[in-house]
């Protein structure tokens, strides 16, 4: 059985997070379009991207977890976005503890 990196339970998190994600930045105000939308944007997506080459990795334990420390340092700078979004008030105290949830979850 060939397993790809998009069958990870991780990858399929934080693929669905970075979804969501975007969905919402959507409604953020047009003056953040190259600030808070584009960075928490890039950042949640660059956990999907992480996790991947780690999976390429794997067979080479520097490198794997080289790949796995991005996730989580791109995982950690998504959720000071989202302390960003929340204080902002681009996105209530509910949304911001579902989506913090869900990053932990990663």
């Amino acid at each position: 059985m060939n397993i790809s990196f998009r069958d990870l339970t991780v990858y399929k998190k934080a693929f669905s997070l970075a979804m969501e994600i975007f969905e919402i930045s959507k409604k953020f105000p047009v003056e953040e379009k190259f600030g808070l939308t584009s960075q928490i944007r890039n950042s949640s997506r660059s956990v999907c991207s992480s996790v991947a080459e780690a999976y390429r990795k794997r067979k080479y334990p520097a490198h794997f977890i080289s790949k796995i420390s991005d996730a989580d340092m791109e995982n950690s700078e998504t959720q000071v976005w989202l302390d960003f979004s929340l204080e902002c008030k681009y996105i209530d105290s509910k949304l911001y503890k579902d989506l913090l949830i869900k990053s932990e979850e990663v």
